[in-house]
């Protein structure tokens, strides 16, 4: 169809958002973009610098670098996706960590951050045709997407996953470690003053606690496929 569309897809940390947008991107050859990647990027550049850390966080100093950050992304075609790169640099590796995602939610708090990466997000998806996932996307990034999804499931079955999935690449943590980060990010992701995570009213949410990925694909293929046969 040459009918393109806008999905936002939002939701809490670790419920499959991005795995979601990078099935029906795929499927509907639609660009895909990953702006926790881009807020984990930020938070791993405030890490090298030694602007945050576990005790302190100085964020003038991050403010007044948010110029000389330059984020990408580049496609790799072995992956099948595209990878973040941050100054130049592939970090798509690093910001997956567990340290990472400790200080990521802090960092989207920041006004000035979000200002930056809203307005990159928004250029980004001005001529249609893509699907982007976070936390403030169908609320904020794209208020007018013609889809917008709201993910959420249990904090002990986001926990098992994060903890499936770091393992799996060979990361040493615990599962009480991962449970306390989703806890944490919930609580900083939904408290924030500036562009909470909160569900937009026009959203269809979707509890995948008992769903598997097969399942939630073809639930959400669905919803696409009515709205471009309205269309």
């Amino acid at each position: 169809m040459d009918k393109k569309i806008t999905i936002a897809i939002d939701g809490y940390s670790s419920t499959g958002k991005s795995t979601l947008a990078k099935q029906l991107a795929k499927k509907l050859g639609y660009v895909y973009v990953d702006t926790g990647a881009m807020y984990r990027a930020i938070a791993f550049f405030s890490m090298q610098h030694g602007y945050i850390n576990t005790d302190s966080f100085d964020k003038e100093a991050l403010i007044n670098s948010l110029p000389s950050i330059r984020l990408q992304f580049q496609f790799n075609p072995d992956l099948g996706f595209a990878e973040m790169y941050l100054n130049d640099e592939n970090v798509e590796k690093q910001i997956r960590t567990i340290e990472v995602s400790s200080f990521v939610s802090k960092v989207a708090e920041i006004p000035e951050v979000r200002t930056k990466l809203v307005e990159q997000q928004q250029e980004m998806g001005k001529n249609k045709g893509i699907v982007m996932d976070g936390r403030d996307i169908g609320t904020v990034v794209f208020p007018d997407a013609e889809l917008k999804i709201f993910m959420t499931a249990s904090a002990q079955t986001r926990a098992q996953r994060r903890y499936d999935e770091l393992v799996q690449k060979g990361d040493t943590v615990t599962f009480e470690e991962v449970y306390k980060n989703v806890e944490e990010r919930d609580y900083i992701d939904t408290h924030r003053s500036n562009s909470p995570l909160v569900r937009a009213d026009d959203a269809v949410e979707i509890d995948n606690s008992n769903l598997n990925r097969e399942e939630q694909f073809n639930l959400v293929l669905n919803l696409v496929d009515e709205i471009l046969k309205k269309s």
